[in-house]
């Protein structure tokens, strides 16, 4: 059968909340056809669902294969338009493929007509398909709502469809639910009217969806309050809360409502729904998710407390509604081919949500965040052997969940920022019309959008991005230079940049480069534009004086690492330290420094001398690269018995700032510096800073007793510190704030930081508490992380505590992205052979598909971090005790 015709999909979903309190006389005579599990079931929560298609058959046939998991069809038949309807008299279940075969007594003839589908279904837990979500209500009482979480490939679990992308359709949609509660879906609603059955329900009929597809169907029933707001053209936005919170939407309405806008006014293409509703999910597994018209949201995600939620908070929100936003017109209006392509979706809306944000608050400065945020993340995946090209070429569904990683987001993210640079603003979004314009309610693939911005700015696009997409990892490009008279001379070579050391490769990768240089004459302007297509390059800047730097990748646009000759490097530094460098390239030339000591191609040695130049560093993003650097490094050197010389090392060089900032803002602060306040405060406290571990113990005591209430901002820093140096009675005081916590995000915080306990017999009662009722399931992540990334013991104890409850952990997250999250925080931080052939061996003889590529990028980790052991330790700890060695006497 081809279903690429248009095809209408009318459903009644009869929703069971709760099989046991459901009336036989609610359910009619669909009780009894309902499988035995379903009538007796204590544990499990059923819905039942009645589906009908009006399609077109194209090739005579008596079978019909449809997507379908964990569903029991009940009966099934076929009506050809003006013809009587034939009974299916078989389902054969084809488990593994998650498909049924319809079979039909005689043949289907050529023509249209309504297939009508009986079913139930499993309300699961699993935060996938169709699942309840549990919640508690004001009151104190424990309630369901029924949500749902269908990409990659879990409509299928919903209802019996043709779960692909490119299968596409217009969905008519009514849900039969409790009268007390709401029900959305991504349409507005129609007409609510009472249930005939049962009193106690309603049926809510909701307007035709525009041609979409299966994964951006979404539907919701449970207990809401709302705010709302028109945007500027006239798009009804909601923003629907746990009940009680309605003030904790105020701040995603005010961005959504004027985040509509700008994206109609960016891509010239108007929002074709007349509604968006964005609502917070007690259970959720991602962070958001674009249904279109009914966008779901982690509550951390989407709600911000006016006193309670901190500054990065705050930012998060505002990114994550910009992203989902975004995937309205990218993504849900065109959308890909097949997931091959879910790069395009995916790193287009990671690079406009940046672009969105800086448009809502530029005070956020929020463009050299995405440097650190995602530019150097995805750099930092891609320089190993085990990653992959940012175009996957995807056989089964199945493989889908392994690539919504930092390639396909932040990788493809940073290439479009690149392109976008080249290509210029003006051409950019004149691409992004035509191609918006051309393929809207269709399906389109990468190549498309090139031809789109070729067409608009007349620049080679497919040549220079098929080099950045096709092929995995990115170049180095090492530049000397030399001066003759006037000019000075640059030489440029380019080469794959690896993770372990040089490359040696016989093959020889190569990019089509955008390059851009920068002198000391106007550092935040390009002298020279440059599309480097071979292997070496030339180059000669003009009138440039012999005290002038130079420096390549203005602005840290350029998706490459640059190592400078020495004495090109030397001439740099200044720049640093009287901070004529911009902030954005003063950050890329520290990352790119400590990535070449990561590889072994310089000594670590020399980028700690580098470290120490930011001694005037006033912006919170350089401030926060290099943190993480230090964290890094950190980690490593917790293998070594000189772990304490590098807590003294971070200490100098953040005390200088930590005391400039002091604990308490000051009129005229803003975003930036309540973030900068927090990092400096935490890292200072972690490290065991004494004066702020006494100012941070005394104002936890004053916090706890309600004396003084903690800002948001301070909250993080604080808990942390007094774990880290903290016992049984802290990490006491610690889970009853936990307990106590009304709101999400503070249950994050809380949650996020207890790792940071010491003794051995609290981290076992933290990595208890993570698996306990007390956390929310897609939580228990951050908890078991925290604690491998806590210390030494702690990763050890948590590695143990996976494997030992690796079956409650799968079987948790039945092998979507959780688990290869929680595999990478909690191995990453080895340090030996040893470990990586333990965590190879573990995973061989337990099968995560979904996390197999994880696991081998974490098991080379665990190699380069042995290797980088073994090659600087020794040099790192003398260059820290001659630090603290008297100067010689002359």
């Amino acid at each position: 059968m081809s279903l690429k015709e248009s095809l209408q999909a009318l459903y009644l979903f009869l929703l069971v909340l709760d099989s046991q309190a459901c009336t036989r006389a609610l359910l009619s005579r669909r009780w009894q056809c309902l499988p035995k599990r379903a009538q007796h079931s204590r544990e499990h929560h059923f819905f039942l669902m009645l589906i009908k298609f009006l399609f077109q058959v194209k090739q005579a046939t008596n079978q019909i294969v449809m997507n379908c998991a964990d569903i029991d069809i009940i009966t099934a038949s076929y009506a050809p338009e003006g013809d009587e309807e034939v009974h299916a008299t078989g389902f054969n279940y084809q488990n593994e493929d998650e498909k049924v075969t319809l079979s039909f007594p005689s043949t289907l003839q050529k023509g249209t007509g309504t297939l009508k589908i009986d079913f139930v279904g499993e309300l699961n837990d699993k935060m996938k398909g169709f699942y309840r979500s549990k919640y508690t209500t004001p009151t104190g009482d424990t309630r369901y709502a029924a949500v749902t979480q269908f990409e990659a490939t879990d409509a299928r679990r919903a209802f019996p469809c043709w779960d692909e992308p490119a299968i596409k359709a217009t969905f008519d949609i009514s849900l039969v639910v409790p009268k007390d509660r709401v029900a959305l879906s991504n349409m507005n609603v129609l007409d609510r009217k009472p249930y005939p059955d049962d009193e106690n329900l309603v049926e809510v009929k909701f307007a035709r969806t525009p041609i979409m597809s299966t994964y951006l169907v979404a539907f919701v029933v449970g207990e809401y309050d709302f705010v709302e707001a028109r945007s500027l053209d006239g798009v009804l936005v909601r923003v629907y809360t746990p009940v009680g919170k309605a003030e904790q939407g105020k701040f995603a309405l005010e961005v959504a409502a004027k985040t509509l806008p700008f994206y109609k006014d960016y891509f010239n293409v108007p929002y074709p729904l007349p509604k968006i509703d964005l609502i917070a999910i007690a259970d959720f597994a991602a962070g958001a998710m674009e249904n279109w018209g009914l966008v779901t949201y982690r509550e951390t995600a989407l709600l911000i407390d006016p006193k309670n939620s901190c500054s990065s908070s705050r930012q998060w929100v505002a990114l994550v509604v910009g992203h989902e936003l975004a995937h309205q017109w990218f993504g849900n209006l065109v959308t890909m081919e097949w997931w091959t392509h879910l790069w395009l979706n995916e790193g287009f809306a990671s690079w406009i949500e940046y672009l969105c944000v800086d448009h809502c608050f530029p005070e956020y400065d929020i463009w050299t965040q995405f440097v650190s945020a995602d530019y150097t993340r995805a750099q930092e995946l891609d320089a190993l052997d085990n990653s992959h090209p940012i175009e996957v070429s995807v056989g089964h569904p199945s493989e889908v969940d392994e690539i919504f990683d930092a390639i396909s987001y932040s990788k493809g993210a940073s290439v479009i920022r690149m392109l976008h640079d080249y290509i210029g603003d003006e051409d950019f979004r004149k691409g992004m019309n035509l191609y918006l314009t051309k393929f809207q309610q269709k399906n389109a693939a990468t190549e498309d959008l090139w031809e789109s911005l070729e067409k608009a700015s007349g620049k080679p696009i497919a040549a220079v991005m098929n080099t950045w997409t096709k092929q995995m990892g990115f170049p180095l490009i090492y530049v000397e230079a030399e001066q003759q008279e006037d000019d000075r001379v640059l030489k440029l070579v380019q080469k794959k940049f690896c993770a372990s050391g040089p490359y040696t490769g016989e093959d020889f990768p190569m990019w089509m480069v955008p390059i851009s240089i920068c002198t000391s004459d106007d550092p935040t302007c390009a002298k020279m534009q440059v599309l480097m297509d071979k292997p070496e390059l030339t180059l000669v800047l003009k009138d440039i004086k012999p005290d002038q730097w130079v420096k390549l990748n203005l602005g840290t646009v350029g998706f490459y690492r640059t190592q400078y000759s020495p004495d090109m490097l030397e001439s740099l530094i200044p720049a640093i330290k009287d901070l004529s460098l911009p902030p954005v390239d003063r950050l890329g030339l520290q990352n790119d420094l400590f990535s070449l000591a990561r590889a072994g191609i310089i000594s670590t040695v020399e980028v700690l001398k580098v470290m120490e130049a930011f001694v005037n560093e006033p912006n919170y993003t350089v401030w926060s690269d290099l943190s993480c650097n230090l964290g890094i490094l950190s980690t490593l050197l917790s293998h070594t018995d000189f772990y304490e010389e590098i807590q003294v090392f971070v200490r100098d060089v953040f005390s200088p700032i930590g005391e400039r900032l002091g604990w308490d803002p000051k009129p005229g602060e803003g975003h930036l510096d309540a973030l900068l306040r927090g990092l400096v405060l935490g890292k200072l406290g972690k490290a065991g800073h004494k004066a702020t571990l006494e100012e941070a113990r005394r104002r936890f005591k004053d916090h706890v007793e309600g004396k003084h209430v903690l800002s948001a901002d301070l909250r993080s820093p604080v808990y942390v510190t007094i774990l880290k140096h903290g016992d049984s009675t802290t990490l006491d005081t610690m889970l009853k704030l936990h307990k106590q916590a009304d709101m999400q995000e503070e249950k994050n915080r809380i949650e996020r930081v207890l790792g940071a306990i010491s003794q051995p017999e609290l981290i076992q009662k933290v990595l208890t508490f993570a698996l306990s009722e007390e956390v929310r399931p897609q939580d228990t992540v951050s908890v078991i992380g925290g604690v491998a990334g806590g210390s030494k013991q702690g990763r050890k104890a948590a590695w143990k505590f996976v494997r030992d409850n690796w079956e409650e952990l799968y079987n948790r997250y039945q092998g979507g992205f959780l688990i290869s999250r929680l595999i990478k925080l909690t191995v990453d931080g080895f340090a030996n052979d040893k470990m990586a052939a333990e965590v190879k061996a573990f995973f061989e003889s337990h099968p995560a598909p979904s996390a197999e590529r994880t696991v081998q990028q974490c098991c080379e980790n665990i190699l380069l971090n042995a290797a980088w052991l073994k090659r600087d330790a020794e040099n790192i700890h003398q260059y820290f005790l001659q630090r603290k060695a008297p100067p010689a006497m002359v």
